[in-house]
């Protein structure tokens, strides 16, 4: 069974957003997630430009919360394959309408990050922007991105650095976890990455907040055999 990070016990203003960055619901969420819609817009560009999404792809992004980047995919590779998993129902739906003109080619679910709906290798790239924060703390959810790469297949993760954070009242580590350089590498080798095909950038954003922007390809010696997104978990051979 995968452990959740423990919740705020605090009841204030900042245990209260902090409790909704973390699993966006009800009226609260819903507009969290269009403020967060410009804060974001720096990191989501800077991760879809280093994922390089192309034209028949079977791309996934996991924790997508109102749906940017999946506008940024959708708008640099038309044709590709596109879905997406968040917790938050909030979320879905609210990507969903930001999104509303995609119609088919986006297949966004409700789910939890350590238990990925789709079987091995079922995608050829893999986005994770500000999200790596609500990972368990037993390594599952990483590896389940691993799990559902392709032999060379590529993962894009962002996070903002462990020094940036712990000058904000949000985030606080009840409900997020927090990165430095050596965290980030030691989960993506823990989750099944080889070290030589990770490489970490150090990212300046607007206000003065650092971060760092992971890529990481799945080795292509992997022997296990590429399937299809629209298969359901277990139905692969």
């Amino acid at each position: 069974m995968t452990s959740a990070l423990p919740q705020h016990r605090g009841d204030d203003l900042w245990s209260r957003i902090d409790r909704q960055l973390a699993y966006p619901r009800g009226v609260a969420g819903w507009l969290l997630g269009h403020i967060m819609v410009p804060l974001n817009r720096s990191p989501n560009r800077k991760a879809v430009a280093a994922l390089a999404p192309r034209g028949g792809e079977a791309i996934l992004e996991v924790g997508f919360g109102p749906g940017q980047a999946l506008g940024d995919i959708l708008a640099v590779a038309p044709g590709c394959r596109l879905h997406g998993i968040d917790r938050s129902a909030e979320m879905v739906d609210l990507a969903r309408w930001r999104n509303r003109r995609a119609g088919g080619a986006l297949d966004l679910r409700i789910g939890t990050l350590s238990d990925l709906p789709w079987p091995d290798a079922s995608f050829d790239k893999v986005l994770a922007v500000n999200v790596a924060y609500f990972f368990d703390e037993e390594g599952i959810a990483a590896r389940e991105l691993h799990r559902v790469l392709r032999p060379g297949g590529r993962l894009v993760l962002y996070v903002t650095d462990r020094d940036t954070m712990a000058r904000w009242r949000l985030a606080g580590p009840e409900t997020h976890r927090l990165y430095g350089k050596t965290d980030i590498e030691t989960m993506l080798v823990g989750a099944g990455f080889e070290p030589r095909n990770i490489k970490l950038t150090a990212v300046s954003l607007p206000l003065g907040m650092q971060g760092w922007m992971a890529t990481a390809e799945r080795s292509a010696l992997s022997s296990v055999r590429s399937a299809d997104p629209a298969e359901t978990r277990g139905s692969a051979s």
